[in-house]
């Protein structure tokens, strides 16, 4: 594919365990498996990126420990291009802990740790050359992200933003943005609007429409995603699949519609071909290594 896209990002190191059921607060449960795997969203979503075909620039922020050398480890097999990755001393690489239960359904806290201190000073111009999109989440700081989609807006560079985790943001910056990606959840806590059917869906698209922002997926989970556009306003249905592990299964779909936008696909194939990706990843566990390669889609 060869087109060089950016994401601006997360890198964190997922704690797993496994358990039949959710602890409630003040109890102890003794769970399953326990594994360790490479994550964050954005070195999720670029590791997605990357294994369906896309050139990735990945910027982040570690710290010098044991778990930011073996997540630089990670992206150079994955044939990243890390060679603005920044490490400090002053905090330690983000870690993440995870619970799945029985349902492959997860709880999550995260210790953002390095990732918190990606400043716009971090972000030379350099590491916006030769790219057509930028890829960026909300796991590092606000004025961050406030700062690339300005930037990304004066150099004509389309900005994918996938809103997560949620936080209220300002007009200023939603209307600089190409595409949204939010979850329900997301959605809500974005719109005022939950979006749990097709008219809520339509309120809550063109609330972010009369912010600005272009295009709108709504992922719906196993039901698939909501596309609107002033092209198309559907509902495009995922694969079924038996569900193991949900974490990262955004993150490889918001890899995936980078991927697919960055190729040149339109709308409802690049959909589809997120879709699938995701739905691949939900039948793995873990993180970065649920994300499928493009072999597997074909």
């Amino acid at each position: 594919m060869g087109n060089k896209v950016l994401v601006i990002g997360s890198s964190n190191t997922d704690m797993v365990v496994r358990t039949a059921e959710f602890p409630k607060p003040g109890e102890t449960v003794l769970g399953g498996t326990f594994m360790m795997n490479a994550g964050g969203k954005g070195a999720n979503q670029a590791v997605a990126a990357a294994r369906l075909g896309a050139d990735v620039r990945f910027v982040a922020k570690i710290g010098r420990d044991i778990f930011g050398e073996e997540a630089k480890k990670g992206f150079l097999k994955e044939g990243l291009d890390i060679q603005y990755l920044l490490e400090t001393a002053d905090y330690a690489s983000g870690v993440a802990l995870i619970t799945v239960n029985a349902n492959g359904e997860n709880e999550i806290v995260v210790a953002s740790g390095a990732n918190m201190d990606l400043r716009p000073a971090d972000l030379p111009d350099e590491i916006f050359n030769d790219v057509a999109f930028v890829l960026i989440q909300l796991e590092i700081p606000l004025e961050t992200v406030a700062y690339i989609i300005d930037k990304c807006l004066r150099s004509n560079i389309k900005v994918i933003l996938n809103p997560a985790p949620a936080v209220a943001l300002s007009k200023q910056l939603l209307e600089g943005i190409f595409l949204i990606t939010p979850n329900e959840t997301e959605t809500g806590i974005l719109t005022g609007i939950y979006p749990d059917n097709e008219s809520s869906m339509h309120q809550a698209a063109n609330f972010f429409h009369r912010a600005g922002i272009e295009h709108v997926i709504i992922t719906l989970g196993s039901a698939g995603v909501y596309l609107s556009n002033q092209q198309f306003t559907e509902i495009i249905p995922s694969k079924k699949v038996k569900a193991l592990d949900s974490t990262a299964a955004g993150d490889v779909f918001n890899g995936a519609i980078l991927t697919a936008l960055s190729s040149g696909k339109d709308w409802p194939d690049a959909c589809h071909f997120a879709c699938n990706a995701a739905a691949i990843s939900v039948t793995r566990a873990g993180a970065q290594n649920s994300a499928p390669y493009s072999s597997e889609l074909d």
